[in-house]
């Protein structure tokens, strides 16, 4: 395998993310799916010797990377930070700065305590703000994001707004900004997973998408218009559709994704359908970065008892969608 390894986050080193790594490399280790962890090793290294496996090897580059995985998980060691979670950060820029210099494919992120982030002065909502900030110098092809995409069940749902309050969510809905995020979704469904002519359904807000303005206007002033330039454009997308019934099986069967207008109207059908395999993409990056569909899960940490499920699904989907771009060039 000659590709450049996938690039792994350690998270906050006191959740789950040194075990879901370590159980990840288990299940992964004979596949053609390589990564490498960036990160204090410490911690992975407690977590082997709970989960009794091998120890982590440290490794230099992506060559040594590459040639120890079937037997130890590699790790790109960083220095302990002053605290957990400005080790986090510390790995997450680490990871990010190895794919901007070709040493890694892709990054996927553990979970982090976005609260121990602000404690710190974090300043980004969450991963996806940060991951779009790092990545702003580089060119890209198609509309900049970032927009963030929940994939899991046979349901992909991608968000208009993102960590923010609902009532801001909602006043902040605009044409121009759901015209916006539709395009970023129909430019990385099809460099990213392959679609040549992508179906898109568009949520209502209101119930029964508005019932024709009886139920609220945003619909007719605020989705038309977006759906109008649209479809004026080109793309293919269905809506507004009432958000109770577009998401049953046979509705998800006529779109490749759902547009949704604010975090919980995109993450509750995902989650419900597959709460344990789901996987977060940001879309509209210069780069590749996936994540598991979880938090850090501090009151099951160093139990041994945590899922691997969505982070070996995020690493299979990074490696996916890194074939997909490869076969776009």
């Amino acid at each position: 395998m000659s590709r450049a390894p996938l690039a792994l986050t350690l998270g906050d080193p006191a959740g789950v993310g040194p075990e879901l790594s370590l159980k990840a490399w288990r299940e992964l280790r004979d596949e053609d799916v390589c990564f490498v962890v960036y990160g204090d090793p410490a911690p992975l290294m407690a977590a082997a010797q709970l989960l009794d496996l091998p120890r982590p090897e440290l490794v230099s580059d992506a060559d040594e990377a590459r040639r120890v995985f079937t037997n130890f998980l590699p790790v790109m060691a960083l220095e302990p930070c002053e605290s957990e979670a400005a080790s986090a950060v510390r790995s997450i820029e680490a990871a990010v700065e190895a794919v901007k210099a070709g040493r890694a494919s892709a990054v996927v992120t553990n979970p982090v305590s976005k609260s121990r982030l602000y404690e710190i002065g974090f300043t980004f909502p969450g991963h996806t703000e940060f991951v779009a900030h790092l990545t702003a110098d580089l060119p890209m092809s198609g509309a900049r994001g970032p927009v963030m995409m929940l994939s899991g069940g046979g349901l992909r749902t991608a968000l208009v707004t993102i960590h923010t309050p609902l009532l801001d969510a909602i006043q902040s809905l605009t044409p121009e900004r759901v015209a916006h995020t539709v395009r970023v979704v129909a430019d990385a469904l099809k460099r990213d997973f392959g679609l040549a002519k992508p179906r898109l359904a568009l949520a209502g807000l209101n119930p029964h998408a508005g019932e024709g303005g009886a139920l609220g206007r945003e619909e007719i002033e605020i989705l038309a218009p977006a759906l109008e330039q649209l479809r004026a454009q080109g793309l293919t997308i269905a809506g507004p559709l009432p958000p109770d019934t577009m998401f049953h099986e046979e509705a998800r069967a006529q779109y490749d994704a759902a547009i949704c207008l604010y975090h919980d109207q995109g993450l509750i059908p995902v989650k419900t359908l597959d709460f344990h395999g789901g996987v977060n993409i940001t879309l509209g990056l210069p780069i590749i970065r996936t994540s598991p569909d979880h938090g850090t899960a501090f009151d099951i940490a160093g139990k041994g008892v945590a899922r691997p499920d969505s982070l070996i699904a995020a690493l299979r989907q990074a490696d996916a969608m890194v074939s997909s771009r490869e076969a776009e060039a």
